[in-house]
């Protein structure tokens, strides 16, 4: 079977790239179904983690250095693999400056997907979860375009403390509880996790569907090296998102 090379691009947390990592390997299992013959059918994964991406939790105090990490990082990773993703929501907000960069393999957006996700199910609401540079839907958001296909919501108060305490102490019942509550005074039934902390302690909650847009990440990619839609073109081709 053809199929292509896959990217992690992680820092931002390094527990991130793990995650999306993991969740690849279970969507590629169920992709393949009957036809899944075990280890020699695993992925093509490489992993390129920098903790200078860490940064980014205050990316209007650290825009240009995180920026000079991450291109850093998508130039070497583009020479390895056929399409990449990045395991951060918030860095996301470079997509266009990554898009210009004119790479010779495809970069799989997570903010597209998650996109295309709400599109696809036809949704008039969601509910957005994720931290401040993600959350305020400004200019400088990556999820800003959501707004042109649903309406959203997001929590009044900020959730950037409570992903501080996750990335410091790691999920606890504490955390899940502060997290359950949040979720619980929305009003929107879906809620988009766009943060990949948060389904650290995420928790089913009555009457909401929580989406991971980690998981619809992996299932794309998944697909893509699967069908091997994902293999290197042009450098247009890695411009497609």
């Amino acid at each position: 079977m053809s199929r292509a090379a896959l990217g992690i691009v992680t820092g931002s947390g390094p527990e991130a790239g793990l995650d999306l990592w993991q969740k690849l390997l279970a969507a590629n299992r169920v992709a393949l179904g009957d036809g899944f013959r075990g280890d020699i059918d695993a992925p093509s994964v490489i992993a390129l983690s920098d903790p200078g991406l860490g940064l980014s939790m205050d990316l209007a105090a650290n825009r240009d250095v995180v920026w000079q990490s991450l291109s850093r990082c998508c130039r070497k990773i583009a020479l390895q693999v056929d399409c990449f993703a990045i395991a951060c929501n918030t860095l996301h907000a470079f997509q266009p400056d990554i898009e210009a960069l004119g790479l010779p393999s495809r970069f799989v957006s997570l903010v597209d997907t998650a996109v295309e996700f709400v599109s696809r199910r036809m949704l008039t609401t969601v509910a957005l979860l994720g931290a401040d540079p993600v959350a305020r839907l400004d200019e400088h958001s990556p999820y800003r375009r959501l707004g042109e296909v649903v309406d959203v919501e997001v929590p009044e108060q900020s959730l950037q403390q409570l992903i501080f305490d996750i990335k410091r102490s790691g999920p606890n019942a504490d955390l899940r509880e502060r997290f359950r509550a949040i979720v619980q005074g929305l009003e929107s039934r879906t809620v988009l996790l766009a943060c990949t902390e948060l389904p650290l302690v995420a928790r089913p909650v009555t009457g909401k569907e929580l989406v991971d847009v980690t998981d619809l990440l992996a299932e794309r990619m998944a697909h893509l090296a699967i069908s091997a839609r994902g293999r290197r073109e042009s450098p247009a081709a890695g411009r497609a998102g």
